[in-house]
């Protein structure tokens, strides 16, 4: 078994109110695949590099596990560039510099031996490269797939196609809520399912995220940090969580669904800790079963007192 991740590799430089860091490993993929690594041994990767693309970021990742024969590079393009930067409030950011530069004319090609895949990660690209990554894989078990607000404004009708084909969305509030073009997010949720994605994972970052699957809600806590440093990629390393999950369970009923959200939170709250995915190169097993654990203390709620309406 294994999981296919296809989406960005990317410089990022990233602004916060408590320090910078310029031209980190960043991308969806990079991200997506890091995160699912300590839960799969066969983890691969498809996207696209420039000709400035170093070799220290190509060996950060493949030391993290992630097979590289799907990373294509151009050597008439640079890499895709993000510049960012985040305020007080972590959920917002603005976009300071985007470059798409060899993404631009990325059409991906999955390598004969990833055809296989039985997990796939549709990272956010635009919905036809998505479709084509999809009309490439040999039936998976599983379809995950994000997307941003971008897309929902400019090809709604390519996404909606692209929805119809997916088993899970991963969103955040924001998005959800375009998408649907209804502010209440449980019918939101509703409306989305409709267009496809039989399980529908909307995140809500320092708030956790919510699981709608048929007849079902659940609500899982984000965790609470005191030295977050930066949320760029926590995301996709939420998605890469839980695909790990899923894949490391070989199921995808509800018990196994409500896991992989625990985990995909335990691997975004790592994420946020540093600049960059460098802190998904150095868990270890038992940091993520420590973690998971407090994700459970935290939503434990005591046995309740049956409520009498009619006290002596």
């Amino acid at each position: 078994m294994s999981i296919l991740a296809v989406g960005t590799v990317a410089f990022d430089s990233i602004d916060t109110p408590f320090g910078s860091a310029e031209r980190v490993l960043g991308g969806s993929a990079s991200y997506l695949t890091l995160a699912a690594r300590p839960f799969c041994e066969d983890v691969r990767l498809v996207g696209v590099v420039g000709h400035d693309f170093p070799d220290e970021y190509r060996q950060v990742l493949a030391e993290g596990g992630v097979d590289l024969e799907g990373l294509e590079v151009d050597e008439d393009e640079k890499t895709f560039f993000w510049h960012g930067e985040y305020h007080y409030d972590m959920n917002e950011r603005d976009t300071l510099d985007t470059q798409l530069n060899a993404l631009a004319s990325f059409e991906p090609e999955i390598p004969d031996s990833y055809r296989d895949s039985t997990i796939v990660c549709l990272g956010n690209l635009e919905p036809g490269i998505q479709r084509e990554v999809l009309a490439q894989a040999d039936d998976p078990d599983f379809v995950i797939a994000d997307t941003m607000n971008y897309w929902i404004e400019n090809t709604p009708d390519s996404l909606r196609t692209t929805l119809s084909a997916v088993d899970c969305l991963v969103i955040n509030d924001a998005e959800a809520r375009e998408l649907a073009d209804e502010p209440n997010l449980v019918r939101a949720a509703s409306l989305i399912r409709e267009m496809g994605p039989e399980i529908l994972i909307i995140k809500k970052g320092e708030h956790g995220a919510l699981l709608f699957t048929d007849g079902s809600v659940f609500s899982a806590p984000a965790y609470p940090l005191e030295d977050l440093q930066d949320p760029t990629g926590a995301g996709d390393a939420f998605a890469g969580g839980v695909a790990g999950h899923l894949h490391r369970t070989g199921s995808i009923d509800e018990e196994a669904l409500r896991r992989a959200v625990i985990y995909g939170s335990v691997m975004a709250s790592y994420v946020v800790q540093r600049y960059g995915p460098d802190r998904l190169l150095d868990i270890d097993p038992q940091a993520i079963a420590e973690r998971s654990s407090a994700f459970r203390e935290l939503a434990d709620i005591p046995q309740l007192v049956p409520f009498d309406t009619h006290p002596a």
